[in-house]
């Protein structure tokens, strides 16, 4: 299954595990899977909301009986006139003696980042549950521990707001699991704005955690006044996410609304599509990046020797496309395809090997048919056979590079070796119109 999650309302961990939870089939298994864990003091409480007439599922995990809280500081407000609302993860630096960034004083044990680790070890997850569970745990730390200059064994938790994520962020890796979903796609995220009242004082919003994580996710402020997207929220969805972007054509099966804890003008909730995932039959879904730019200055050897340097770079693919630009200047598009990791090297490789000042970057979702390679012999040789499958489709067709070596060695047209291959290969050749 796929799923697409509409986050106009931001992200947070009750939200998401709520959304997921209103998409289950047996709410009932889950709900005895997540009493087992074993949690000290923690209980879950599953109830319908109603959010601007909307309906959906509200999630309070409570830790000793009470929900952890934040403190939205509407514009004006003192911290004693605020919107409270459900708060993620107060995580703290704890610094060496003499340290000057901060002091906490908050009551309670605390948790150190592997003591975390260790206890979710201890829940008894399935292989792929924990594997996720502790990569979003390990999102949100390296995050905090940026945030604060401090390494990663000097984050902390206090006891309320550590159970609180776990438990979080342990219900939505097991409800993704129990939904069967393969392919996460997310539309940009409304972080809000504003400030909010935290441990550390008052922080902007998005607090510092949240918006280290999500650095390289497409987000905006919007017009909601207060704190929208958590650092849980943030991190799981930077875990799970394929691609950002507008909701791409689906077959929808479900549709779950996961009720956050406070009250805006807008109905805050996190909405979860359930669809049809058509490419079980070997096609993949993934992100993709476009970098470009316009070019008027350029000799075609210099854009020519830029092409190179692209995919050098990890271009999937480099390509021009013919423009008129300003004072009826004719000239090109320069634009390559990379995947995420690839991203700020293309962007950058552009900018220094082009006269340009400045390149776009749009992040793109693509269906992508798997491909496998076989070798078939004929009388003029081996030839390579490509083949590609997914999304009820399927492709057949000879290497050109194995096609064109084999008619210049043998001195035949290259279409003669084509359709040689073609016939060992028993793939019909495709008939003129």
């Amino acid at each position: 299954m796929r799923l697409y999650l509409e986050c106009t309302m931001g992200a947070s961990g009750d939200m998401f595990m709520a959304a997921l939870y209103d998409l289950l089939p047996d709410k009932d298994a889950f709900r005895e899977r997540m009493d087992r864990l074993g949690l000290p003091g923690v209980t879950f409480e599953y109830s319908s909301a109603e959010k601007c007439g909307i309906t959906g599922t509200r999630i309070a995990v409570k830790i000793c009986g009470a929900e952890e809280k934040s403190e939205d500081i509407k514009g004006g407000d003192s911290p004693q006139a605020v919107h409270s609302g459900k708060r993620k993860n107060h995580l703290s630096a704890s610094l060496p003696s003499g340290g000057k960034q901060h002091s906490h004083h908050h009551g309670g044990h605390r948790h150190g980042f592997e003591e975390i680790r260790g206890i979710i070890r201890g829940l008894g997850l399935p292989d792929n549950v924990l594997e996720d569970a502790l990569g979003v745990y390990s999102i949100i730390g390296e995050a905090e521990a940026l945030v604060h200059g401090v390494p990663l064994s000097a984050v902390h938790l206090h006891e309320i707001g550590a159970l609180d994520a776990v438990a979080d962020i342990v219900g939505c890796c097991l409800l993704i699991n129990m939904l069967g979903v393969t392919d996460i796609v997310a539309s940009p995220v409304h972080v809000g704005f504003g400030a909010v009242q935290c441990e550390h004082g008052i922080l902007p919003v998005p607090a510092p955690a949240a918006a280290e994580i999500l650095k390289g996710i497409p987000i905006y402020g919007g017009r909601i006044e207060g704190e929208l997207c958590t650092p849980t929220g943030a991190a799981l969805l930077k875990h799970f996410v394929t691609s950002f972007g507008d909701m791409p054509p689906l077959t929808v099966v479900k549709i779950g609304y996961g009720m956050g804890a406070k009250d805006f003008e807008a109905a805050n909730c996190l909405r979860a599509y359930l669809c049809e995932d058509d490419a079980s039959d070997g096609g993949e879904r993934g992100a993709v990046y476009e970098i470009s730019c316009n070019l008027d200055d350029m000799t075609p050897e210099a854009v020519g020797a830029a092409f190179d340097v692209l995919f050098e770079n990890g271009a999937l693919d480099v390509y021009v496309t013919p423009i008129m630009m300003k004072k009826s200047r004719p000239g090109v598009i320069l634009s390559c395809l990379g995947v995420e990791g690839d991203r700020d090297k293309l962007a950058r490789s552009m900018l220094k090997h082009t006269s340009t000042l400045g390149v776009r970057i749009t992040a793109c979702s693509r269906d992508v048919l798997a491909r496998t390679e076989d070798i078939v012999p004929t009388k003029y040789g081996d030839i390579r056979i490509k083949s590609a499958r997914g999304f009820g489709l399927a492709k057949q067709k000879p290497e050109f590079d194995d096609v064109l070596e084999a008619a210049k060695r043998h001195g035949k047209p290259f279409m003669a070796v084509h359709d040689e291959a073609l016939r060992a290969a028993k793939i019909p050749r495709k008939k003129e119109k």
